[in-house]
């Protein structure tokens, strides 16, 4: 099937209402993209960030009229707002396995491998994660997941009871569980992170040793060793809870948390935990801390 793509350029302020505009017209789609190479960090909560310069674009079936758009687009937003206007025929693709191409077998510590189902890794001495990409949620590949695969293939967790707090596809809370952990309770806000995460649990044969929970529906309980890979802001606005579901020495990672936030982070829970040096990738980095016993 193929598709126009229509996109334009503008401001900030504008934007969203070319947004509107371009759903009301009958688009099946329609992305915000940075039009300036701006970095655009973690938004407050319930706040949603675009750039000073933003390309919206618009996906319509072939049925529609780009010249008609384009055309009420005209009288509806002053003309000097608009910028870089484009039309474009584009084709459906295999998403799926156009992304495998650049997904390729990972290994962490010398003892946990992370692979597309079709690459899984046989290497004596170490364990093999198999992860497709189904659903937008992680696989390993950015900084705060690697970040937290490494710790944990570096670390003995074996019959440790483990929460992955944030849980996204459950990468990490499968991984610990591969990795030895005895029970793993994975948790998030969306119900589409329990869905990839029962996925994954399944497809790696450890779905009988982890529960899923929606957060509003979870009793906090003390783990051996708490993760959670989320951001800085609510890690901060958590630090009770989270601090509550760590037993007495247990383990608690961090991570999601850009290198000048580290600090931050570390502040709201400091009064419990001693944290080790923090450990950075990129722009990224990860912070370790044991619960004082007392």
């Amino acid at each position: 099937m193929s598709w126009h793509q229509l996109s334009i350029t503008t401001d900030e302020i504008t934007a969203p209402l070319i947004a509107d505009f371009f759903s009301e017209c009958g688009a099946v789609s329609v992305t915000y993209m940075d039009a300036k190479d701006e970095p655009v960090y973690e938004p407050a909560i319930g706040e949603t960030k675009i750039w000073q310069q933003t390309t919206v674009i618009g996906l319509y079936e072939l049925k529609a009229d780009p010249t008609i758009i384009k055309a009420k687009l005209w009288q509806q937003f002053e003309t000097e707002k608009l910028l870089h206007w484009q039309l474009e025929r584009i084709e459906d693709q295999a998403w799926e396995r156009t992304w495998l191409e650049y997904y390729q077998p990972m290994k962490f510590a010398d003892k946990l491998w992370v692979c597309p189902t079709d690459q899984a890794q046989n290497e004596v001495g170490t364990v093999c994660m198999t992860l497709d990409p189904a659903l937008a949620f992680g696989t390993g590949t950015h900084a705060t997941t690697a970040l937290c695969l490494e710790w944990l293939a570096s670390h003995d967790i074996k019959d440790k009871i483990v929460i992955d707090y944030g849980c996204g596809s459950g990468i990490l809370a499968v991984a610990a569980l591969l990795l030895g952990a005895k029970y793993a309770y994975a948790v998030d806000i969306d119900p589409q992170a329990l869905t990839a995460t029962k996925m994954n649990a399944e497809k790696n044969q450890v779905d009988d040793k982890i529960s899923l929970f929606l957060a509003q529906d979870f009793q906090p309980i003390e783990a051996d060793l708490v993760l959670a890979n989320i951001l800085a802001k609510p890690l901060v606005e958590l630090s009770t809870l989270i601090t509550s579901l760590v037993k007495k020495d247990g383990q608690l990672i961090l991570s999601g948390i850009l290198n000048e936030q580290a600090l931050d982070v570390q502040d709201a829970y400091k009064k419990q935990f001693d944290f080790s040096p923090v450990t950075q990738q990129q722009d990224w980095c990860r912070l370790d801390a044991s619960k004082r016993l007392n």
